[in-house]
Order: C-alpha cells, then structure tokens, then sequence
C-alpha cells in the first residue's frame, strides 16, 4: 500500500529540526540561499555536515562542486526562513557577509563554511556533503521547525535533570572525573 505525500509529510513533520539557510553563490557570483531544515552532523573526523534539498531548488544547481555555508537561523530570523523558502513579501531583506567559503547570513546561531565533499542521489533531493572549512556559533537560541510551524525553544527546566545523579554539573561524578582510558590489543 502506497502512502501518500500528506501522509509522510505528517509523519516525517513529528520530527522536531532546526532552520537553516544553504547559501552560496549563483551563476552569476551572486549571494544565493536556500531555507533548508534537512541538516544533520555526519563525521567529526573528518568534520562532515550533510544537507539535502529538492532537486527543483535553485540552489540544487550552484551546489554542484562548490563551496557552501549551513546558517543555523536564530529564533528572531522568521523573516529569513521565509524569504529563503521563496516569499520574500514585505520582509526586511536579509545581512549578507562575506565568509570563509561562501557568502553567510549575518545574526544566526551558528554558521557552518563548508567545502564541498560529495554528492548523491536522494529520489526527489539531493543529497549534498560539504567538509567543514570554518565553525562559527553564537550565544542566540535557534529557530525550530515542527508540525509544519516555526517554533522557538522554550524556557530551560532543569528541574527534573538537576534531580539526577547523571547532571554533569551536580551528579556522582564530581568535578574530577575523568573517562577511564582502556588499552586493547589486537592479535591477528
């Protein structure tokens, strides 16, 4: 049985994500960006993120091959995540910079530079891998994405971690530990 696309839209949109806005540079040299909410970690060594997008996004085609930034959009930058999906209406226009890579959005949480690694075939997306050139975070909280809806984190409780012996700032451990550094051999 064949599910339909409101269907896994639904199901795949019970998944909290952050907003983020791939930006590089059109064929023309231009500061391009596209919101994406498809973003995740892949490797710390080396450092990998992964971003998929539609194959009919703009930003699809300036990919191929070339450098890009993840902007990790902050909680006040709505307007950007709009703007970058394509409705730009009345919206003040986005910061541009310069960056290590490729043109960054300027006030996000983090912006991730990035150079291109690989790129494979997703069915109706793209799959886009890019090494981690440059990492740069801030302070501000990220904008969040769930049930079709923009959403911003809410205030930290800490009520029921701050309760554990597992806290890391008041459990068992203590301020001395230290993780147990086990030598193995293998014998072949």
């Amino acid at each position: 049985m064949a599910l339909d696309h409101r269907t896994i839209r639904n199901g795949f949109g019970r998944f909290a994500t952050g907003v983020t806005v791939v930006t590089c540079r059109n064929d023309d040299g231009e500061p391009h960006g596209a919101t994406v909410n498809a973003f995740t970690a892949v490797s710390l060594e080396p450092a990998l993120c992964q971003v998929t997008l539609t194959r009919e996004s703009k930003a699809c085609r300036f990919l191929d091959g070339k450098p890009f930034a993840v902007n990790v959009l902050a909680a006040d930058q709505v307007d950007a995540a709009w703007t970058f999906a394509g409705r730009p209406q009345g919206r003040p226009a986005p910061r541009w910079a310069d960056g290590p890579t490729a043109p960054v959005l300027l006030g996000t949480a983090a912006t991730i530079s990035c150079l291109p690694w690989r790129t494979y075939d997703g069915g109706d997306h793209l799959i886009v891998i890019g090494e981690v050139a440059h990492l740069h975070t801030s302070d501000a909280d990220p904008l969040l994405f769930f049930g079709g809806a923009f959403r911003e984190i809410a205030g930290r409780t800490a009520d029921h971690w701050m309760s554990s012996v597992d806290c890391p700032d008041i459990g068992w451990f203590g301020t001395d530990f230290a993780p147990l550094r086990t030598t193995s051999t293998l014998k072949g």
